[in-house]
């Protein structure tokens, strides 16, 4: 038998092997898509097809189909890396190519163009419609500041913010009606529209107070190698009734607060003397005065200065007034014990309690019904993690697993992660009603925190509806172990609405799964969404050093431009978010002529035509 023959008939065979293969694939997509009939009967008219292509995704990633890629390619033929958005259409195309017969589509089986503009046509639904140069738009979370400061509200949607993010878990209802009416009136201003979305805090796990600590400022030189001081320790002497004043204006020194008559004789080159918390005499002199009721002054020791101390220049004497208090905290090694307790009371420092054995308070009472021994707890953005020994009804016992060598601080209002926990919090509590209500009178979109399952979806979309808003936008944060696993499920609730979203909340997520797989979480669910056709936010440290120091990583720069592959691309605040909001805009344009989504767009590489 010559070569060829003998590549015909083993083509032969091979093409027989994936016939049936293939016949196999296209029956599982069909008998999940029955099984699952009364959740298409409810989703909306408007993702009925989108829901169909979501379980036929289903169908076929349940399979492992390496070998039937791998042999898809050597045929020449599409190895389905890229069929989420017309998942029948994909494997039916390449099963007619491969059998030489007419390609036929089953009744309302989702098109190769249909799969396309379905995600377009619900992301434009979603965000509104599309900046002209870019395909992903640009979120930015709000500061405090943007609900006095209109011009920087204008300058951030000017520059190219296009979805404005109030987060519920800061400010009031005053300043969140402020930041919305800017965000209004920037858009009729500068020609283009923002919409707004609204995010509630959700179910958010924290540590509880610890006990308020000493009124005490700390005063330090920098010192050279050898420990000799080089520039003195400045801070700033406030007239009390400056300190006290509602509009008093900032100061990035240290302010120490004096009675209005000492401070008013004060002149340069005065020299006052204090006996600091420790009992040393220091001496600091003062090197400017200000019409705003300040004095700036210098030490060249380290002082630690404390409400009530007196104060001496020459014989005018004066104390020192409300200093603000030092947050305390928990020092935690490996092996200690901490207690979580349901009482809402302050807890005491580490310092004031046993070695090894120290006490916090917990936000959400309801964790005390839902952990058992042997979960994972962890704290602080992981910081901290443990397995919980011993449970109570108004208490559980965690021993510390992993914390640095030299100890971990635990303070008040940091994050507790229970990624093993099934936590049977509600999804909206009373302390997110003003929010809500707000949303639905003036936001585009409500973000939804802490998703667990399904129910807590119709839970939102109940609340909407009983405030006259139930075709208000929905995003999806996807950011606990069992929003992850159940995403699926929750997708098929969420699309009974017309207008829904998934935010890919890479912060909580890399917690709760752990960093190794964020990476690859982060992909599956950007698969899964775009097999339902619906659009993704890339959320959580996106230029977040630029934001906040003005200057990016390398690496954060890759991960904004690797962010082209989702709808949207959020933005946390900082001092530099409107620098970040240029660069992203900038970053975003450029990719959208190399890549839409996963597919790279192969136009004319004019860096090495001179080759």
């Amino acid at each position: 038998m010559n070569q060829d023959a003998q590549w015909s008939k083993n083509r032969a065979v091979i093409v027989e092997r994936v016939d049936s293969e293939f016949s196999a694939l296209e029956a599982d997509l069909q008998s999940l898509v029955a099984r699952h009939r009364e959740d298409l009967d409810r989703v909306s008219a408007l993702h009925h097809a989108d829901a169909i292509n979501l379980l036929h995704y289903l169908a076929l990633r349940q399979h492992d189909e390496h070998d039937l890629q791998r042999t898809l390619t050597e045929l020449g033929l599409s190895s389905l890396g890229r069929c989420e958005p017309h998942v029948m259409a994909s494997l039916l195309s390449i099963h007619a190519m491969l059998c030489a017969r007419e390609l036929k589509l089953p009744e309302g089986a989702v098109t190769f163009e249909g799969g396309r503009a379905a995600l377009d046509v619900n992301t434009d639904a979603l965000f509104g419609a599309r900046p002209k140069g870019r395909v992903p738009r640009i979120m930015v979370t709000l500061g405090t500041e943007c609900a006095d400061d209109y011009e920087f509200v204008r300058q951030l949607v000017t520059s190219g913010m296009d979805i404005a993010r109030i987060n519920g878990a800061h400010d009031e209802p005053e300043l969140w009606e402020s930041m919305i009416s800017h965000v209004q009136r920037a858009s009729v201003d500068a020609g283009r529209r923002c919409t707004i979305v609204m995010d509630l805090a959700g179910p958010k796990l924290r540590t509880g107070p610890l006990e308020d600590g000493p009124q005490v400022v700390r005063l330090r030189p920098h010192r050279d190698v050898r420990g000799r001081p080089v520039t003195p320790a400045s801070f700033e002497f406030e007239s009390l009734r400056s300190h006290w004043s509602s509009v008093r204006e900032a100061s990035p020194l240290p302010l120490v607060p004096v009675s209005d008559e000492w401070l008013g004789r004060r002149c340069v080159g005065d020299e006052v003397s204090i006996t600091d918390t420790q009992g040393l005499y220091r001496l600091a002199r003062i090197v400017q005065t200000r019409l705003d009721g300040r004095a700036r002054a210098e030490l060249w020791d380290t002082t630690y200065l404390e409400t009530g101390q007196i104060l001496r220049c020459g014989n005018d004497v004066t104390t020192i007034g409300e200093l603000p208090q030092v947050a305390q905290y928990h020092l935690l090694f490996p092996g200690d014990l901490l207690t979580i307790v349901s009482d809402g009371g302050p807890s005491l420092p580490w310092h004031h309690g046993q070695p090894g054995a120290a006490e916090i308070n917990c936000s959400l009472a309801t964790v005390f019904s839902s952990v058992r021994v042997g979960e994972r707890i962890l704290f602080d953005d992981g910081k901290l993690s443990g397995v919980i020994e011993s449970v109570e009804p108004d208490r559980f016992v965690a021993r510390i697993i992993d914390a640095p060598k030299r100890g971990a601080k635990l303070r008040s209002e940091k994050g507790i992660n229970l990624p093993d926990t099934d936590l049977h919090s509600p999804l909206i509590t009373d302390a997110d009603l003003p929010l809500l209500e707000l949303a639905a009178r003036r936001a585009d979109m409500l973000s939804l925190s802490f998703l667990r399952r399904g129910d807590d979806v119709d839970v939102a979309r109940t609340e909407l509806a009983r405030l006259g808003a139930k075709d208000l936008g929905i995003l999806l944060k996807i950011e606990t172990q069992a929003g992850f696993s159940n995403l699926p499920e929750i997708l098929l609730h969420a699309m009974r609405s017309s207008a829904v979203g998934v935010m890919i909340a890479r912060g909580d997520l890399a917690v709760e799964l752990g960093y190794a797989r964020l990476a690859e979480v982060q992909e599956e669910i950007l698969w899964l969404a775009e097999a339902a056709h619906l659009p993704v936010v890339w959320a959580t440290e996106v230029l977040d050093q630029l934001a906040r120091t003005g200057r990016p990583s390398r690496a954060e720069v890759t991960d904004a431009a690797m962010a082209q592959r989702a709808e949207c691309v959020m933005l946390n605040k900082g001092p530099y978010v409107l620098d970040a909001v240029i660069q992203l805009d900038d970053i975003l344009r450029r990719m959208a002529r190399h890549q839409r989504k996963t597919v790279p767009l192969l136009r004319a590489l004019r860096t090495w035509s001179e080759f």
